[in-house]
């Protein structure tokens, strides 16, 4: 079966608003994390063209690679540390204008300048991993970015807790 994305809109808010659906319609009634999350970071990379776009599935007290868009990745992430690891301890999505300003930041990536992590959490409430997508440019992040990555992300709790 073939998808298309169909993106319209010249702002970052009307890119989303189209996104949004087609993105919840690449996840629900899927029954395979690692399909969702595939088709989600090309939907996600292809939208916006950030420099890397993807997940880390938490295993234990590390986060561990998942499936993405852009250059090889670090492969694991304890608990805590860097962005990603952050935002899973914290349970709650880091924007960050500066990675290199960021305490802990874990360089991936030499290329990467800015960043959003958002927790996706199953049905009971409990982080199972991140959306991580990092920027070349600085500052380019914002709470329109968060709100609407994590209106993206919520279908996948029931997923998540399918598979748990």
């Amino acid at each position: 079966m073939a998808e298309n994305l169909i993106i319209e809109g010249d702002s970052k808010e009307e890119k989303y608003q189209t996104l949004l659906p087609q993105a919840h319609a690449l996840i629900i009634g899927e029954t395979d994390v690692v399909a969702a999350l595939a088709n989600l970071s090309a939907a996600l990379a292809s939208t916006f063209g950030w420099l890397w776009t993807g997940f880390y599935l938490v295993k234990g007290e590390q986060l561990v690679l998942g499936p993405f868009q852009g250059p090889i990745a670090c492969t694991r992430i304890p608990h805590g540390r860097g962005v990603c690891g952050s935002a899973w301890a914290q349970n709650r999505t880091l924007l960050v204008d500066d990675v290199d300003a960021f305490p802990g930041h874990i360089a991936c990536s030499s290329s990467a300048r800015s960043e959003v992590v958002v927790p996706i959490r199953n049905a009971a409430g409990i982080v199972v991993a991140v959306l991580d997508v990092d920027s070349d440019q600085l500052g380019s992040f914002d709470q329109t970015d968060a709100r609407y990555l994590e209106r993206i992300v919520e279908p996948l709790a029931e997923l998540f807790g399918q598979a748990g």
